[in-house]
């Protein structure tokens, strides 16, 4: 499946911007492909730039990388509850107060990478796992409708979006 077969009514408003930044490929060519391509870009980041704000208030580059991380696993947890049928209304996340819980500037970068290395691969295996059919469920998650296949297209969406924001505030 491909971000352009999805129907309006399988994610709210607000996820649009994410997924038109997906790119045309398939679902799991683009978490597979968006691996390896993110691990290299994470990996090219100068050590001295991770702890880097562009900004007062404005998260680092270490905090930016573990939102990613975060954000994945919330939106593959969503999309597996929503692919067996969960009709369960699930509330949404506060970015920061998990940003500021994360403790991001004890990390290295390795283990970052390793971190989101790990939880793409999850993901990917659990996107091979479903069908057409679980891929359509639809789901309803901070007040929008979602459907298994649109979590997966805005995760990507999502890292492409905050990597572009690293590529043009923070190096």
């Amino acid at each position: 499946m491909k971000a352009s077969q999805l129907n309006r009514g399988e994610y709210g408003h607000y996820y649009a911007n994410y997924i038109s930044q997906a790119g045309e490929d398939d679902l799991l060519s683009c978490l597979e492909a968006n691996l390896e391509r993110m691990c290299s870009f994470y990996e090219s980041i100068p050590d001295e730039k991770m702890d880097f704000s562009y900004a007062e208030g404005k998260w680092t580059i270490k905090e930016l990388i573990l939102h990613i991380i975060d954000a994945e696993r919330v939106f593959s947890y969503r999309a597996l509850r929503f692919a067996r049928g969960d009709k369960t209304d699930l509330k949404g996340f506060e970015q920061d107060d998990y940003v500021i819980s994360s403790e991001a500037a004890k990390r290295s970068k390795t283990s970052l990478i390793d971190e989101y290395r790990s939880v793409r691969n999850s993901t990917i295996t659990l996107y091979r796992s479903l069908d057409d059919k679980m891929l359509r469920h639809i789901g309803t998650a901070n007040n929008s409708p979602m459907s298994a296949a649109a979590l997966g297209f805005i995760i990507v969406g999502h890292e492409n979006h905050h990597a572009r924001i690293i590529k043009d505030r923070y190096l």
